[in-house]
């Protein structure tokens, strides 16, 4: 009689329907509440006009116009960043309104608890705001977030992860703020987590860039943490403590564009896009994740054909700590690179810069990616400046950046491997939410 060994059990399908069931169930809920949500804008805009044409700042900037008189500072990379942001918040007497994506526990974590915590224990009002998903209970310990709420810090977070609200789930506060005393403001898109570290000196520490700012346009940082503080507590931020008078500090013209999904019109993606068109000598762009849509794309080819050096730094394959991302951006490569835009991929690390500069006068500093993403789904925030002086500051960097790069030419594109290929394919469908 023929034996067999022990039959192998058969595996339940269950498991595999309610994966299936579950990603049907997010794709169907986002098509609703996108079919809900006000009409994006498509930016299809002819070159009607420079950045040196009085109507090009009005056409550009939503909301409020650019204040004069802000004095910035330009800092490259956690050595820079954090010393200056910790000692600003040393500094303050009555208030600190403190807002970031990422706020992980670690070494730079607990740098930016302690003063939190300590500020707070003197009296002064600390307010943290920290997004749910940037900074989950994974990433940041729930002892670093008691020592700051026992400390006197009111501590909230951003669209708490409740996959059953899917709009609410994929809306995501991005924006990173501090405002000190409503005084002295910084913005950019460092995160508050080790990776961040030193100077973009080896692998484990990132390249990137934090703004500090003086004048006028602090206000405008000011408001939009209002804006998102007021969205989760209700409470309003009214006063002296918040908004004092503010004196001019500098030369630079600054307008604070904040992003929103609940507006039809991306604030940042308006100015991206408008600037693109206006160009007539240099686009220079420095982004972590660079995914432009068709119309974005022809914007840059169009540039390129009236004689403008349109040049993208975007970080390596190997340095990308969003390969997803990295491969949906990467399949719009060969349009973009036969129209004779030149990318760069930086080689040392993960390169995390969200900048731009245009014709040496108009720069911006900020959280937007150039997706999909940061212009229609998440909270954002941008410095844009009219000042040639900051923008021959932003050039240099670039040229420094540029000289720890590889040029991604056409034939590299074209001859990239079938795994890539296949990855392109496959993000294809979820592109505008990476």
């Amino acid at each position: 009689m023929k034996t067999s060994g022990p039959r192998r059990p058969k595996r339940s399908p269950v498991f595999a329907i309610i994966l299936v069931s579950v990603a049907a169930g997010y794709a169907l809920a986002i098509t609703v509440a996108k079919a809900g949500a006000p009409k994006q804008t498509v930016y299809e805009l002819p070159h009607d006009f420079t950045l040196n044409a009085p109507t090009f700042l009005p056409s550009a900037l939503p909301g409020a116009a650019m204040t004069s008189g802000n004095r910035l500072e330009l800092l490259e990379n956690g050595d820079a960043i954090f010393p200056a942001m910790l000692a600003a918040i040393s500094s303050a007497r009555k208030t600190v309104n403190f807002e970031s994506y990422i706020f992980w526990s670690g070494e730079v974590g607990t740098r930016f608890r302690d003063a939190l915590a300590e500020r707070a224990a003197h009296g002064v009002a600390v307010r943290v705001l920290l997004d749910a998903i940037g900074s989950p209970g994974r990433r940041l310990m729930a002892g670093d977030v008691d020592v700051l709420r026992h400390a006197g810090c009111h501590v909230e977070f951003f669209h708490s992860m409740k996959p059953w609200m899917l709009w609410v789930f994929n809306h995501r506060n991005h924006r990173r703020v501090l405002v000190v005393d409503g005084t002295l403001g910084f913005t950019g898109s460092v995160g508050f987590a080790d990776p961040w570290r030193g100077n973009a000196d080896s692998k484990e520490h990132w390249r990137d860039t934090q703004v500090r700012v003086e004048g006028l346009a602090v206000r405008g940082l000011q408001r939009a943490f209002q804006e998102n503080w007021s969205e989760v507590t209700g409470e309003a931020l009214v006063g002296e403590e918040f908004f004092p008078a503010l004196l001019q500090a500098g030369t630079s013209a600054v307008a604070v564009v904040p992003s929103s999904p609940l507006a039809p019109m991306s604030g940042a993606g308006r100015v991206y896009a408008i600037s693109l068109a206006a160009a007539a000598k240099e686009i220079w762009i420095a982004n972590s994740y660079f995914l432009p849509d068709d119309a974005t794309a022809g914007l840059l080819v169009a540039a390129v054909k009236r004689g403008v050096d349109v040049r993208v730094i975007v970080p390596s394959d190997d340095q990308n700590d969003v390969p997803a991302t990295k491969a949906a951006g990467r399949s719009s490569f060969g349009p973009l690179l036969e129209g004779g835009v030149k990318i760069f991929e930086y080689q040392p690390t993960m390169f995390h810069l969200k900048t731009m500069v245009v014709d040496g006068v108009f720069s911006t500093v900020g959280s937007a990616n150039f997706d999909d993403r940061s212009f229609h789904l998440n909270e954002e925030i941008n410095l844009f400046v009219y000042d040639g002086a900051f923008a021959g500051q932003m050039k240099e960097t670039y040229r420094r950046d540029l000289s720890r790069c590889r040029p991604y030419t056409y034939t590299m594109w074209r001859d990239r491997s079938l795994k890539k290929r296949v990855t392109e394919w496959l993000v294809t469908p979820i592109r505008s939410e990476l």
